[in-house]
């Protein structure tokens, strides 16, 4: 297998899908997947065709998250990358949207790529969870302070000191899952989600995803500053004057994103 096959990288329309392609290794984050991914968000990023993009997983997990033949061998420090952290990907900064879409389990580093993304659609069998503390490791890539936010910190905190999986369900139902559905349909319907996305005007929904993930972060009087910048800057492009073109004209708008 070459570096180029550990992550696939599918364009469809407006959408990329990115598939994490290690399922005998349980789709496990080595080096080559790191650097992988790193390129392919900066694809992603640049390409100004692509509105928003999935990520998913070849064969029945999701994501093990760490390899740990790499770290055994002492070649831990490669599955990190110098923008994106564990994976190129858990600290990344991005302007565009991500969905998990996510079948089997997603464990450890697993569940911390999950966090990473924006939105999350699984399958009803689906599993997140943090088992790092009953091995005596602590979850270094986001999950300590994501989980908490996702989900509030009395339960995140359980998930985090006892260790023990959390259902898709119960996920969902604390807010850290957008969907939830039979593992045949999680596809169809992160796709479904992501069109919703792309539907839309793309430098909106840029501008407006860089203040919301800033939510828990900044004070309101920031965050309000920072609305009132990206709907100025918005203003300055074609799309801002088509949306309400659109709507007078009754007609679907067309995007440009410019």
């Amino acid at each position: 297998m070459s570096d180029d096959d550990v992550i696939l990288y599918e364009k469809r329309d407006r959408l990329a899908i990115l598939t994490l392609n290690r399922p005998g290794a349980r789709n496990a984050v080595n080096g080559d997947v790191a650097q992988r991914m790193e390129a392919l968000l900066d694809d992603y990023e640049a390409d100004d065709e692509l509105w928003a993009a999935i990520l998913t997983g070849n064969g029945p997990t999701f994501c093990a998250g760490a390899d740990l033949k790499e770290i055994a061998a002492g070649n831990g420090a490669s599955l990190t990358t110098e923008r994106g952290g564990f994976g190129g990907l858990v600290m990344r900064d991005r302007r565009k949207p991500l969905v998990a879409a996510i079948t089997g389990s997603a464990l450890a580093g697993g569940t911390e790529l999950a966090l990473a993304c924006d939105l999350i659609v699984c399958a009803n069998d689906t599993r997140f969870g943090l088992p790092e503390v009953k091995r005596s490791l602590v979850a270094a890539a986001g999950a300590l302070f994501r989980l908490p936010r996702a989900i509030g910190m009395a339960p995140a905190l359980e998930a985090i000191m006892t260790g023990e999986p959390l259902p898709a369900q119960r996920a969902y139902d604390l807010g850290m899952v957008n969907r939830v559905v039979p593992a045949e349909q999680v596809m169809n319907e992160a796709v479904a989600l992501a069109e919703s996305i792309t539907a839309n005007a793309p430098l909106a929904v840029e501008a407006s995803r860089t203040v919301a993930i800033r939510a828990y972060e900044g004070d309101d009087d920031e965050l309000m500053r920072a609305s009132v910048r990206a709907i100025g800057d918005l203003s300055a492009t074609e799309d801002f004057a088509e949306g309400p073109r659109a709507f007078i004209e009754k007609r679907p708008p067309v995007w440009k994103g410019r």
